[in-house]
Parts: C-alpha cells; sequence; structure tokens
C-alpha cells in the first residue's frame, strides 16, 4: 500500500480526485480502488515541547535558569489534532511506501518529516520514501507532478538547514524573551517582551525610522531651471548641473545649499544666447517585469490596492486552495522552469477566456514567445505565482480576488509580448559657461506596456499638473521633460529667462505595508558593513516569503507597532524595548551571518553543529549582558500582567520563542535528538505552517 502524506485535508483530496476510483472515505484518509490510501496533517500535529517537559523548575521563569538548552529535543502531539495523528500512526504501519506531499517548501517538508520521524519510520522504509512537490492543485498538474516524485533523501540538506533554524530561533526567542521580560519586571513593565531574530531587527528598523523623523531638520536647497527657445518659438526647459566650484555650496546628496550662488546664476542666464554642446539618441528597450513572488506581489497590491500583507498571503491562499486559478503562492521565485512553457498556451487561453478585459486593448499574446522569466537555473523549490489552466469565473470571485488574479494573470501575460522600445534624447546646454540638461523619450514600440496602457494613463493624469521640476525622482519618469523640438549639436539657442526653484529637505517617510515589505526584501540597504551586505543581497532578506506577512501582524499584536493613517509607526513599548536591547538584537546584521551559514548547511558547506555551537556560544554571552544591567528605556511603561502571560500554558512561545523564521511554532526535528539520528529527522523543516493558511499567519509568533 502506498500512503501520500499531505500536508493538509484540501491537498489530499486534491491527490485523491486523480487517482483510480471508486474511492472509500475513512475517517481522516481516502482509499483509492488500488487500495492505496491518501492522508493528511491538519496544519502541524506536533508541536515544541514547553521548557517545562525538559525540566518541571523552568514552568517558572527565572532568571537563573537562563540559558536553558535541551540536551534531546522533544516534541509533543498537539491536543486538538491528536486523532488524526492516531490515524496516521496506523496508516503508516500498514503501509509498503510513503510519500511526503507536503507544501513544496521548508515548511511542507518538516510537516510531513517530523510526523513520519516521530513515528518511528526507520529502515528500507524510511530510506525509500518518496516526495510528491505540487504547486498547482488542478488535476491536471497534480497528475504530472504524481509522474514525476523524487526521493525524500534528495531534500537532507535542505531540511538539516531547516531543522538548524528551528532549533537556534527556538532557543534565541525563548531565552531573550525569558529575560528580557523577567528583567523588565524589575522596571515595573508587567507584560511579556517578545524576542526574536526576525522580528525584533524588524522592529529595530521601524523605530530608528521614526527616530530619524523626530530628529530631521529641513533645510532648503535650490535649483535652477533655464527656459529655452529655439529660433522657431519651440520652448523646452533644462536644469543647471552645478560644477566642482560649487561643491564647498552643496550637500551629500548634491542639492545646492547656498541661495546666494543659485540667484547669481539665474541672474547670468537670464536674457542670454545658450548652445546645444552635447546631443545623443539613444534606442533602448525594457523587456517584461517578471511574474510575482510573494512578496513582490505583496508590495505591488499594497500601492495599488491598500491590501496589507496579510490580505494578500490569504487572498492568494484562497485563490490556490479554493478557487485552483493560481500556483503555489508562498513563493520566493519570480522565474519559471523552462518545461514550464509548454503550458502557456493552455494558462493563456484561461486567462483570455475568463478575463478578456485584461487584452482588450492590446494584441494578442504570442505563445511561442519566451520572456527571460524561464531560466531553471534561478528556480528551486518553487517558481513564481502565475495562473493555472482553469479559467476563471470572475462573478464568482471577491473584489480582492479579482484584483490579485488579474494582477497576477496580467504579469504572466506579459511574458508573451516583446519588449518595449523607445529612443531616449539627452541634452546638454552650455549657457555663460554653465552646464544645463534635460532628457525626454519617444515610444517607438509599446510591446507589453500594451498590457498596462490604462493604467499608465491614469499615472499620467494624476501627475499632469506637477512640473519638470517636481516629477516623481522615485520613478524613471521623473527623469524626462515631455517633448523635446528637434535639436542639433552646435544649435544657437535663447535663455528667455532663468527661473530659482527653492526647496525644502524632506525627512525619510514613515513605512507602510509596501515600503516595510519592501525593506524586508532588501535588508542590505540598512546595513553598514559591507561584508554582511553582501550576504543579505544574497539570501531573501529578512524573514521569508511564507512568513513576513506573519511577522508584521505579530508586532501589531504585541502592542510594538500601531498604524497613523496609511503610516506604520513604532509604540512606546516598541521603541522602549528595542532601546533596551542590545545593538546586535536589533539589526539585521546577526539574522544575515544565520543566513549563510544555513545556506551553507544546504549546501553540505556547513554541519549542523558547526552551525549550533558558535550560536550558543553567542546567546550565553546575550543572557549574561541582560543580567548586567535593567531595561531603564522601559520605565514607566506599563504591560499586560507578567504573571498571567508567564504562566499560561503557551506563554513562552506566545511571546516570542515559536519560530523566527516563520512566525509560526519553532519546530524541532527527530523524537529522539539530534539532526543525525535519522533521514527524516534530518529533513524536517523549521518553517512549518500552522493547520490552515488563513490561520497560520493570525497565529504567527516570534519571527525570530
Amino acid at each position: 500500500m502506498i500512503l501520500y502524506i499531505a500536508e493538509k485535508p484540501s491537498l489530499g483530496r486534491a491527490i485523491a480526485d486523480v487517482l483510480p476510483k471508486p474511492h472509500k472515505k475513512g475517517d481522516g484518509f481516502i482509499e483509492d480502488a488500488n487500495g492505496n490510501c491518501v492522508s493528511w496533517c491538519v496544519g502541524h500535529l506536533l508541536e515544541q515541547a514547553e521548557p517545562d517537559a525538559y525540566n518541571p523548575e523552568f514552568k517558572s521563569w527565572k532568571f537563573e535558569h537562563l540559558p536553558i538548552v535541551p540536551e534531546k529535543w522533544l516534541l509533543k502531539p498537539k491536543a486538538a489534532t491528536r486523532s488524526q495523528l492516531a490515524v496516521l500512526k496506523k496508516l503508516v504501519k500498514q503501509a509498503d511506501t510513503l510519500v511526503n506531499a507536503g507544501d513544496p517548501d521548508r515548511e511542507g517538508q518538516l510537516l510531513v518529516d517530523e510526523v513520519i520521524a516521530y513515528l518511528g519510520v526507520t529502515g528500507d522504509k524510511l530510506q525509500q520514501t518518496q516526495r510528491l512537490l505540487i504547486s498547482d492543485l488542478n488535476p491536471q498538474a497534480v497528475k504530472r507532478a504524481l509522474s514525476q516524485l523524487r526521493s525524500n533523501r534528495e531534500f537532507i540538506p535542505l531540511s538539516t538547514s531547516a531543522l538548524a533554524r528551528s532549533r537556534a530561533d527556538w532557543l534565541y526567542g525563548m531565552n531573550m524573551t525569558r529575560a528580557y521580560t523577567i528583567q523588565g519586571k524589575k522596571v515595573g513593565y508587567q507584560g511579556v517582551l517578545s524576542v526574536g531574530r526576525v522580528q525584533t531587527p524588524l522592529l529595530g528598523l521601524i523605530v530608528r525610522r521614526d527616530e530619524e523623523i523626530a530628529n530631521f531638520q529641513s533645510k532648503p536647497f535650490y535649483e535652477v531651471l533655464a527656459h529655452l527657445v529655439t529660433d522657431k518659438d519651440q520652448a523646452f526647459t533644462a536644469k543647471w548641473q552645478p560644477s566642482e566650484a560649487c561643491l564647498p555650496y552643496m550637500d551629500e546628496e548634491g542639492r545646492v545649499l547656498a541661495k546666494g550662488l543659485a540667484q547669481n546664476v539665474v541672474r547670468r542666464i537670464t536674457d542670454k544666447p545658450a548652445e546645444v554642446t552635447q546631443l545623443s539618441t539613444k534606442d533602448k528597450q525594457q523587456n517584461p517585469p517578471l511574474p510575482y513572488s510573494l512578496s513582490a506581489l505583496q508590495i505591488d497590491a499594497a500601492k495599488r490596492f491598500g491590501m496589507s500583507a496579510k490580505d494578500v498571503l490569504d487572498t492568494c491562499q484562497s485563490l490556490y486552495e479554493r478557487h485552483k486559478l493560481i500556483t503555489y503562492p508562498r513563493s520566493d521565485s519570480r522565474y519559471l522552469p523552462t518545461e514550464q512553457h509548454g503550458l502557456a498556451s493552455g494558462v493563456l487561453a484561461a486567462i483570455t477566456g475568463g478575463a478578456p478585459e485584461l487584452v482588450a486593448q492590446a494584441e494578442a499574446p504570442n505563445p511561442r514567445l519566451k520572456s527571460k522569466a524561464w531560466d531553471d537555473k534561478k528556480v528551486d523549490a518553487h517558481h513564481a505565482i502565475i495562473p493555472t489552466e482553469k479559467q476563471p469565473n470572475l462573478v464568482g470571485l471577491s473584489q480582492r480576488e479579482r484584483q490579485l488574479y488579474l494582477h497576477i494573470a496580467r504579469q504572466y501575460l506579459a511574458q508573451f509580448y516583446p519588449a518595449y522600445c523607445y529612443s531616449e534624447t539627452t541634452v546638454e546646454v552650455t549657457i555663460e559657461g554653465g552646464l544645463f540638461k534635460t532628457k525626454a523619450k519617444q515610444d517607438k514600440s509599446l510591446g507589453w506596456k500594451q498590457l498596462f496602457a490604462r493604467e499608465e494613463n491614469e499615472r499620467k493624469d494624476a501627475s499632469s499638473t506637477a512640473s519638470f521640476v517636481q516629477g516623481d525622482n522615485d520613478t524613471e519618469e521623473g527623469e524626462y521633460v515631455g517633448q523635446l523640438p528637434p535639436l542639433t549639436l552646435g544649435q544657437v539657442l535663447h535663455c528667455h529667462q532663468g527661473e530659482l526653484v527653492e526647496k525644502q529637505t524632506q525627512p525619510p517617510k514613515a513605512f507602510t505595508d509596501a515600503t516595510l515589505l519592501s525593506a524586508m526584501t532588501g535588508i542590505n540597504r540598512y546595513v553598514t558593513d559591507p561584508e554582511i551586505r553582501k550576504i543579505l543581497k544574497e539570501t531573501d532578506g529578512l524573514g521569508t516569503e511564507a512568513t513576513r506577512a506573519g511577522i508584521i501582524e505579530l508586532l501589531f499584536k504585541r502592542g510594538f507597532i500601531q498604524r497613523q493613517g496609511k503610516s506604520i509607526v513604532a509604540t512606546e513599548v516598541g521603541k522602549g524595548l528595542i532601546n533596551s536591547l542590545p545593538l546586535s538584537a536589533t539589526t539585521p546584521d546577526m539574522t544575515a551571518l544565520w543566513e549563510a551559514s544555513l545556506n551553507g548547511i544546504c549546501h553540505k558547506e556547513i554541519s549542523y553543529q558547526g552551525f549550533m555551537q558558535p550560536l550558543l556560544g553567542t546567546l550565553k554571552n546575550l543572557i549574561e549582558n541582560a543580567g548586567a544591567q535593567l531595561p531603564s528605556a522601559l520605565n514607566g511603561l506599563k504591560g499586560q500582567g507578567f504573571k498571567r502571560a508567564a504562566t499560561k500554558k503557551s506563554g513562552y512561545r506566545k511571546a516570542g520563542a515559536r519560530g523566527a523564521a516563520g512566525g509560526k511554532k519553532a519546530r524541532t526535528g527527530a523524537k529522539k535528538g539530534n539532526a543525525s539520528n535519522s533521514a527524516a529527522a534530518s529533513t524536517t523543516s523549521t518553517t512549518a505552517k500552522p493547520t490552515a493558511p488563513r490561520r497560520r499567519t493570525s497565529k504567527a509568533v516570534a519571527q525570530a
């Protein structure tokens, strides 16, 4: 008998639907016509043991116990799903072959592997366990996946890395949370001070941004525009480019701070001849934007629809599981496997048949085109989020489901259009020895931009009243004037007027949903150490695709951050916590070093112990430092009641020890301890998910 163990019932039913019929439905499983079975977990059936499972004295939060470091790691069945674990125990014993059908990520790997390990599977049955990777729940896609089973052993390095991260996050989050909660009580703070490897650096990012804004002092700076005309009275504008002689009067951003200097330039150029001294026109092209990863989609949806990261994740999960209209949504990739290109015609037919408005103003997509999105070298466990071959019924979708489906579908459609082609003209004009510059571009072939024509027009209409100088510097379009007259090199023009434009330096903007997610994915921008910045640039950033929404939500739940309109700012408690912690706990540097080591485990360059042992030394030092001084920044702040939070059964986990990597419960590997005890234990993953995707992020806790 083959036993397929799915991550959750919906995935189990999708597998069973393509197996031979008739089916026999049992309690917690489905049997096909050949006697093979599909069963499932209901999220995690096992959870990390409480500290008091290792020593009853640990039930009380006392500083002298810290750091708590288990010698043998323990898992325990979750009370709410104990019956399903019993079903799996019986079926695993009966099965000849096991198939891990967890979701195609670290969490999915762990979720099933930890059950296999806990139920004591060993020997040939363990060695012969297979892996089923499903990213599309439609029948034809599930059939393809079933024909491409792989050995579960292939995923041991990945899962050993995940196991190491899970245990490390538990150690860090639980010990640091207890240490600072205990110390906080001494200065009168009666709440739980949750500390985590990802959660706390993210909070630090917000606190530091708030401080920059609060301490910012605006200063005026000055620009000069030359309003030029040709001998045919054709007008355009160019902006002054200060020379090196002006450097003493400029800031580090190249802005002129001396008003007198700018006024002098205005006087010198007004009603003076000008000469075109540089003129170049280049043909350029822009390839289609890549399909979405989860973070890229969350950022775009926050900007366009005002959706939070959690809203996007929950809506995508519904489109994936309930409607089967998109592929696996918790993806960190924006690329597609080359073999997937063979399915393009079916996917395009589904999109254009169900959402014809997407191509109403454009040529038909060409399924023979292959954009840069198809690249096997850039596809690992997941590929980009794209529509499936199922035709959508947009009327049957909620507003958010419809918005996101159309957004995902349009991004996929763009891959089947040629590049956007345009010519870019750069003009340099010399007036009285001063250099002035402007740019313009002209469309030659819209290509994929045909699909975005309406959105582009809306954006232009919204900004049509803005002058050249007030263009949006955050966009490519801000570099260009609307139109240039025909010009030739050496042509003499007339500057009929110089214009002084006074501006004010602006403070950095408070984080929003979109910019906070962008900061998490591009966290290397906030690191000063070049080596650590390089590591972060090559990793997933702060958190993972599947966990970022939960991390942000957790900070809201903890009362560490709050919304002010569209802005996300730190509360007084959030500021107090960050200002009480050592710098290493509030910056992403440690996360970067962890990720470098965890990536080394994935590639068999670093061992499990090679990662864990240095971490234990660091943890010991952090706990010693916590005990050496009181968190005075929390003086006068009140919490929610220390005793209740500290003694509640899951109190420490809710305080932040449930797995830094994922905002979900920290998970361990095998029932009996070390990562090397069994292949299944090694392959257990650290970012495992709770039961239903909609509850995962809402239950998220201390993302390390």
